[in-house]
């Protein structure tokens, strides 16, 4: 007996079925896209990223060779002069040492530099040989934690970090408050075998086409408080920056064994939350208690609050550099500035500086704000490190620097480019009056000038 059988699809009805049921789902897939949710999504629902996108860098035009005036013409009540055509180009804080840095268009500066600036910073628990994580006690006391730049693992330049703030608008109707800021801490990272298949998916269905698989780490922008130090499992620790040791918060709970893979770690990795009430003192060529009002701090800065680099400058070393097919050009972004500011056709005149003063236009609601130029920036190899992909170019800019920029008696055999700053202010009397604020745009009154001698630390 033969059984009935039922209609068989044929070629062009099979594909013609496939095509109507890709075109149904496809709306689906971009509103209600079949990924799992990323911290990311969650943070959107009630904070907002600070930074500007790309296109509103002021480093866009970074080779350009003059700035056009902004038509302000004041002079100092105390003598000083305005800088014609010298402005504020960019700001960029860096809340995670050594890893992508956020452009902001306006800053708060504090005491320690300007606000977010270096909160963390990774470590590496350094020995003759690798800890593992199951080390004994006794093991542990022979280490001890370092700080870890872009100068040992330069793939830190391409982890990235956000900065989320409370969204009022976004908050508004929940019925709790939201007021806590986080960093987001993304890296580059894809699972081997299906799992890592799907990531791939997912990433490109989430964030288009060019999105890599990543990892997320969450951190608080505010200290934790005691009880949440007990919870996490955080231990305060000796971490040694250069030739400082400050005690901080160990906070390697939370890190993704990961990013210490990633990194190319082969010690425990740590990373570690400046204490604020255990700051960093600044003393060689910063001013005195006497002459700032309060005793300049630091906390993960490399010795000083600020940085500022000025564009013409760099403008200069460009043209001398041997240039090949790993850098065309030299991305003042390398040199991991603060404030950049841009002289003109006057490369160097930030090296005459002693104190300077950032005036607003006549549309800011902002105030002046000072700073003492306390040093040169001396140079390391760590501006070889391409800030997009994190390849190490096997000698420039260091040779550059080392051959036409030796010129600090203090640092012989050394490359100098940019400033070290240290915020000056009105009153000093309370922590709440040791605040200004800098924003793009803003005019360098030059107050005082003179000589600089760099003093090692």
């Amino acid at each position: 007996m033969v059984l009935p059988s039922g209609p068989v699809l044929d070629a062009s009805s099979a594909f013609l079925l496939l095509v109507t049921v890709l075109v149904f789902l496809l709306p689906l897939f971009t509103y209600f896209p079949p990924v799992p949710p990323s911290q990311r999504d969650a943070l959107l629902e009630t904070h907002s990223p600070i930074g500007l996108k790309p296109g509103d860098s002021g480093l866009q035009s970074k080779q350009r060779g003059h700035v056009e005036a902004n038509g302000s013409s004041a002079k100092s009540m105390s003598g000083g002069k305005l800088k014609a055509h010298c402005e504020i180009r960019s700001l960029c804080i860096y809340p995670v040492k050594s890893c992508k840095g956020i452009e902001v268009r306006q800053s708060k500066v504090l005491p320690t530099g300007l606000e977010f600036d270096r909160l963390y910073t990774f470590a590496q628990l350094k020995s003759p040989f690798p800890l593992g994580v199951q080390a004994t006690d006794e093991e542990k006391e022979a280490h001890k934690w370092e700080f870890i730049t872009q100068r040992q693992f330069p793939l830190l330049a391409t982890v990235q970090v956000d900065l989320y703030l409370p969204d009022a608008i976004k908050a508004n109707g929940r019925s709790t408050k939201v007021s806590d800021a986080f960093l987001l801490v993304r890296f580059p990272w894809q699972e081997p075998g299906l799992r890592g298949a799907l990531s791939w998916v997912a990433a490109k269905i989430a964030r288009g086409r060019h999105a890599q698989p990543e990892k997320e780490l969450l951190l608080p922008v505010a200290f934790p408080r005691p009880d949440e130090i007990e919870a996490r499992g955080y231990a305060y620790e000796q971490v040694t920056i250069w030739r400082e040791s400050v005690t901080a918060l160990n906070m390697e709970a939370d890190l993704p064994q990961e990013l210490r893979l990633y990194l190319g770690v082969s010690n425990r990795l740590g990373i570690f939350r400046i204490d604020p009430d255990r700051l960093r003192p600044v003393y060689r060529c910063a001013p005195t208690v006497d002459e700032a009002g309060y005793q300049p701090v630091t906390g993960f800065q490399d010795a000083y609050p600020l940085h500022l680099l000025n564009l013409s400058s760099v403008r200069d070393l460009d043209g001398k550099i041997d240039k090949d097919e790993a850098i065309r050009d030299l991305d003042p972004r390398r040199f991991r500035a603060n404030i950049i500011v841009d002289s003109g056709d006057t490369p160097y005149d930030e090296e005459t500086w002693k104190k300077i003063r950032f005036t607003p236009g006549p549309s800011s609601k902002r105030g002046a704000s000072t700073f003492h130029v306390s040093c040169r920036t001396v140079r390391c190899k760590m501006p070889n490190v391409d800030p997009d992909n994190g390849h190490r170019h096997a000698v420039e800019p260091d040779r550059s620097l080392r051959k036409y920029r030796e010129v600090d008696e203090g640092a012989r055999h050394k490359g100098c480019l940019g400033m070290q700053l240290t915020p000056l202010f009105d009153e000093t009397a309370s922590p709440e009056d040791m605040e200004s604020w800098v924003e793009v745009g803003m005019c360098v009154e030059v107050l005082e000038q003179g000589s600089h001698f760099y003093i090692p630390q």
